[in-house]
């Protein structure tokens, strides 16, 4: 079976959509709090020039982002961003451009930090599949053009659309706004790419799929999501035995097999009932379940309410819109 670009495969069942909120301009000493963020929500920064040293509150880890750094806090973490003196901040003072994001700026005098910062968000309900398979915090860090990575790599396509950021968000240019948002779902995507093309890519999916061993196996589930398959099946696409399978899976994800095709299968099972011409009977055989009343409770378990009720508060939703 040739292998599938499973990233696309992902990106396709998850909507995510992206904003630029505010462009920070800050000389030290600086410090910005964000709280937890909301349900299907990630945070972002992107440190375009200088440093920043972000905190962990509650696990009280701190690590230094410096430029070309990109970090994402997919389960919305509350975090601290600060120029690491310990000095009380300097006044802070932002204006709103006609572009709709906000420029935030400081008297500080001190070294001098370029940022930008904004938000991904996750249509429901598959916020909660990026959180189980997703860091607490994915740091990746765009090429700046004198490494030895090829032109074609991803960090360095990273590095031109962060460039390409950087631009459109200094001044209010003609379609500034919406041209921002597009390159801020771009960035979602890229960064991704990034981690699993890295050698150390952070534990979950992207991990997973950076295991050349264990690549035709994850390509096969989000492939052919409905095919009934057993870990025998996906072992030997693999050419693992079916223990040696489910313990490299295992210590890779944190999940079993059997438990991300069973998330592959609901994710698309929760778009298909949006549609008003797929009845519950033609999902459930469009993801792999010959029972109806087998796929309801597997459903409901997964999502916490009926087929049915998801079917009408995903109508609803949409109508309010």
């Amino acid at each position: 079976m040739p292998q599938l670009d499973w990233l696309s495969s992902l990106l396709k069942m998850i909507t995510v959509t992206g904003q630029l909120e505010v462009r920070c301009a800050y000389g030290a000493p600086w410090r910005v709090a964000y709280g937890q963020a909301t349900a299907r929500e990630i945070p972002y920064h992107v440190v375009l020039k200088g440093r920043a040293f972000l905190e962990d509150p509650e696990g009280g880890t701190v690590g230094e982002l410096v430029g070309g750094d990109i970090v994402l806090l997919p389960h919305g973490s509350a975090h601290v961003l600060h120029d690491g003196s310990g000095r009380a901040p300097a006044h802070t003072y932002n204006r709103v451009g006609l572009t709709g994001w906000t420029v935030s700026e400081n008297d500080g005098t001190g070294e001098h930090l370029d940022m930008l910062c904004g938000r991904f968000f996750i249509g429901p309900p598959h916020d909660r599949l990026l959180r189980d398979y997703l860091p607490t915090k994915l740091l990746v860090r765009a090429a700046d053009g004198n490494g030895g990575e090829g032109a074609g790599s991803a960090s360095n396509h990273l590095a031109r659309l962060v460039d390409l950021m950087r631009a459109e968000s200094a001044g209010d240019k003609l379609g500034g706004y919406a041209m921002l948002n597009a390159l801020t779902s771009a960035l979602f995507t890229l960064v991704l790419r990034v981690a699993s093309e890295s050698a150390q890519a952070p534990a979950g999916l992207l991990a997973l799929a950076g295991h050349p061993r264990l690549a035709p196996a994850i390509s096969a589930m989000f492939g052919d999501p409905a095919r009934a398959w057993t870990l025998s099946d996906l072992a030997e696409l693999c050419s693992m035995s079916r223990a040696t399978f489910m313990r490299h899976f295992q210590d890779r994800l944190g999940r079993s097999a059997m438990e991300l095709l069973t998330d592959i299968r609901m994710g698309l099972a929760a778009n298909e009932l949006k549609k008003p011409t797929m009845s519950t009977e033609t999902v459930a055989e469009s993801v792999g379940y010959q029972s109806v009343s087998a796929f309801r409770r597997a459903f409901a378990q997964w999502m916490g309410m009926t087929p049915g009720q998801w079917r009408r508060l995903a109508r609803s939703t949409l109508a309010e819109a």
